[in-house]
């Protein structure tokens, strides 16, 4: 089992950077067993991928909306995985996501419905 609890949403003009912090709570494995990914979904959207990262966070991956802004990584010690948001834009505004996937490896972004375990989320708001 994994509990995932996302911080660091908030408000924020075009072109400011927050940092989205998400929190695991592991039992029956260890944390890094998982792949972690980073989702988000708009009003009236499908929840769509950002950034995932494998187990050992030696592979990342990022929808191309994002790349060259979004950087996602983890503390396996901490148990933590973050995504550093610069250059952010109005379009980016939803309510932000933590996944973890419980096969661990990546190589390629992964669809919402290949994640075991899902945070509440935490809304990102930027405005223009």
């Amino acid at each position: 089992q994994v509990q995932l609890v996302e911080s660091g949403g908030g408000t924020a003009q075009a072109g400011d950077s927050l940092r989205l912090s998400c929190a695991a709570s592991v039992s029956g494995r260890t944390f890094n067993n998982y792949a972690m990914g980073w989702f988000r979904q708009a009003p009236g959207e499908e929840r769509e991928a950002v950034a995932a990262i494998d187990w050992s966070g030696g592979s990342a991956y990022y929808a191309e909306f994002v790349k060259g802004r979004f950087t996602i990584s983890r503390d396996n010690a901490k148990k933590m995985v973050s995504l550093q948001m610069n250059s952010l834009k109005p379009e980016d505004t939803a309510v932000y996501y933590c996944a973890a996937d419980a096969y661990g490896v990546l190589d390629s972004l992964l669809p919402a419905d290949e994640y075991d375990y899902w945070g509440q989320g935490t809304q990102v708001t930027v405005s223009s």
